[in-house]
């Protein structure tokens, strides 16, 4: 029986049509615009869903990394997903999205099948408020994308939000998608780049960004994001250096419950 519930914006915008085994058709959405082309982490979302959607592959996503390597388009683009090598338990992929001929976006993930074993999280959730102790963050001048979550920033609002001096650029903020959505490996991933650049916590102007590159490493399988369901989750992010154009991106995203969800680090282009 079909539903009769609209598509969520989300997989709207993260929405793949197969041309044939690993060739796949997409089209930029409006609803998460940047400044300038689509929001990064939609983007990365899609390059994983090509993955996920291929008919070859093994276990759920361990590992992302994806090279912006030229600005996206407001228009259609096509990507290409593949096995490049396939093990007993891990399959290392290729990912690539193409706009009019010419690579616009490389990536690898790396799948893999789980097995029960000792674990242990040496990482401490942080002490914070709970997400319905944390006031709602006014994003109306924030770009599109922004608008399509909940954000209750606890700590490291963009000083042009809050001229308020921050000595370094930590953020912590309880987030989840606007409509609701239950949280899967897609909507994680998208959420992982779902923090202002650090630049803008350190510094009012807001000079022209860009990633470069993302990397996101998967603590959970399918049954731990089943769990959290719709429920907002913690993002804790910091910068460790700027530098002559650069400066790096790093953080966790964290259950409602308090468990590990992802890491992820990411290098940025600023200029002034």
């Amino acid at each position: 029986m079909q539903s009769n519930q609209p598509q969520h914006p989300f997989d709207l915008a993260t929405q793949l049509t197969q041309q044939q085994s690993g060739v796949y058709s997409g089209h930029t959405s409006n609803d998460y615009a940047n400044m300038v082309g689509p929001f990064g982490g939609v983007i990365a979302s899609t390059l994983l869903r090509a993955v996920l959607e291929h008919d070859e592959i093994l276990g759920e996503p361990i590992s992302l990394t994806i090279n912006y390597a030229a600005p996206i388009q407001e228009e259609k683009f096509n990507i290409i997903a593949y096995p490049s090598r396939t093990n007993r338990s891990t399959q290392h992929w290729y990912i690539e999205l193409k706009q009019n001929d010419k690579t616009a976006i490389t990536g690898t993930a790396i799948t893999a099948k789980r097995r029960d074993t000792w674990s242990s999280t040496e990482l401490a959730f942080p002490d914070v408020p709970l997400a319905n102790e944390v006031t709602l963050t006014s994003l109306e001048n924030a770009p599109p994308w922004a608008q399509n979550y909940d954000i209750r920033t606890i700590k490291g609002v963009p000083l042009a939000m809050d001229p308020t001096e921050q000595p370094d650029s930590v953020t912590l903020q309880w987030i989840k998608d606007k409509p609701n959505r239950d949280l899967d490996f897609l909507s994680l991933a998208s959420m992982c780049d779902a923090f202002f650049p650090r630049i803008y916590v350190r510094r009012k102007s807001f000079v022209p960004i860009g990633t470069v590159s993302l990397t996101i490493y998967f603590h959970a399988d399918s049954k731990s994001l089943e769990n959290n369901g719709s429920q907002s989750v913690l993002g804790h992010t910091r910068a460790l250096k700027f530098f002559n154009g650069y400066f790096d991106q790093t953080g966790e995203i964290w259950s409602h419950d308090g468990n590990l969800l992802a890491t992820t680090s990411q290098f940025v282009y600023y200029k002034e």
